[in-house]
């Protein structure tokens, strides 16, 4: 996939992964376009390492490895995200 591909590609997946997982995170549409292409690498190597295929363009398998991949970013930004409770006063 050419550079351009990857970008459409990440905007349509980081759309979605936030439809799927709504929440209050940071970023607008860049960082959407940047967790859609982080998710397609990660449900490509992911997919890989099962044995169920690789991102290899823009195709239906393709695109659920990278809402995969972008849900599961999306899961570990908030775990580790995770606000700590406020302080008693004293």
């Amino acid at each position: 996939m050419g550079f351009l591909s990857w970008i459409i590609m990440g905007l349509i997946v980081g759309v979605i992964a936030k439809w799927i997982m709504p929440g209050k995170d940071p970023g607008g549409f860049i960082i959407t376009i940047l967790l859609g292409i982080a998710g397609a690498f990660v449900g490509g190597f992911v997919g890989s390492l099962l044995g169920m295929g690789k991102v290899t363009g823009f195709n239906f398998g393709s695109l659920l490895l990278a809402i995969g991949g972008a849900v599961l970013l999306l899961f570990l930004y908030r775990v580790i995200k995770k606000p700590s409770p406020p302080k008693p006063a004293a």
